[in-house]
């Protein structure tokens, strides 16, 4: 690529950043203005203003930088390897077992701390 097309690509970018700079602000004065209307219609009117910001967004060079991050993210978790059901309950089992034991002692001690307290103060 020569210099004279990144700059030209720079600056397309820049452009299309500033339109979606643009869109928003106008989206949240819209929906600020009309703020007393129908909800439906400005959430309406907010979801297609996002919609085009996205897709103008999508189309700069971060935009398919973030693109390619997505797929690489969905392909690491088409790897994970989950657990199996009986795992899962065990887990979630050992974590109450650990979050109860866990309360008791903080409330023993809270217990504990306040008859000290009580007993000095009186």
């Amino acid at each position: 690529m020569s210099a004279q097309t990144g700059q030209v690509e720079q600056k397309s970018d820049l452009l299309k950043w500033l339109v979606v700079f643009i869109l928003a602000a106008l989206t949240v004065g819209a929906n600020t203005h009309w703020s007393g209307h129908y909800l439906l219609a400005r959430v309406f009117g907010v979801v297609i203003a996002a919609a085009a910001a996205a897709a103008i967004a999508i189309q700069t060079r971060q935009g398919q930088v973030f693109l390619g991050m997505l797929r690489e993210a969905k392909a690491e978790a088409l790897r994970v390897v989950w657990p199996k059901r009986d795992e899962t309950w065990q887990t979630t089992l050992l974590v109450l077992a650990v979050v109860v034991v866990m309360s008791l002692i903080l409330w023993g001690a809270d217990a504990l701390f306040g008859w000290i307290i009580h007993s000095i103060i009186g």
